[in-house]
């Protein structure tokens, strides 16, 4: 995957609509040519701006995105191929099979983090052995979580210690 500086969000509540049009750019190449311009951030601010309007017409602004909204945000871009995304609750001894899959597969996944709440969203897009590729989107970095620490609630360094949801692509 090659996207040559990853923007960040543009406010302390856009986590969720900057992993879903970070997803949607993934999913659909014409969607994300915009990240190849010249003012590639100005146009990822007024995106997630517009994403965030849109699937939080009941959800009030300060309180983010649910996982609900993030899942239709993301199915916009993959319906087109047939696949809808879906999101579930992250269980105790979860073994991730259905994340690693799609992630293999090419599907972006989104992470809802938190401590003792949800607090932030995260993007798994890529695999490597036992480590998934996470794009944060406060501060637009990409790093490397082992899969085992996102199963034992260990991810200090994306800010906040555990998953509570993932949003997940089904087919339809």
């Amino acid at each position: 995957m090659d996207v040559s500086g990853w923007p960040r969000q543009r406010d302390g509540v856009s986590c969720g609509p900057s992993v879903a049009v970070m997803a949607g750019a993934l999913l659909d190449a014409e969607y994300g040519a915009a990240l190849h311009t010249e003012q590639p951030q100005r146009w990822f601010d007024a995106e997630q701006a517009r994403v965030h309007r849109a699937i939080n017409v009941v959800w009030p602004y300060a309180l983010g995105a649910t996982p609900a909204g993030v899942a239709r945000a993301m199915t916009e871009h993959s319906i087109a191929r047939g696949v809808r995304y879906r999101w579930r609750a992250a269980r105790c001894d979860d073994r991730l099979a259905d994340v690693c899959d799609a992630v293999a597969a090419g599907w972006p996944v989104a992470m809802l983090i938190g401590a003792v709440l949800p607090r932030h969203w995260v993007l798994l897009v890529e695999i490597d052995g036992t480590a998934l590729r996470c794009y944060e989107p406060s501060s637009g970095a990409v790093l490397d979580i082992a899969i085992d620490d996102i199963r034992r609630s260990r991810l200090a360094p994306l800010g906040f210690a555990r998953p509570f949801a993932f949003v997940t692509p089904r087919c339809v």
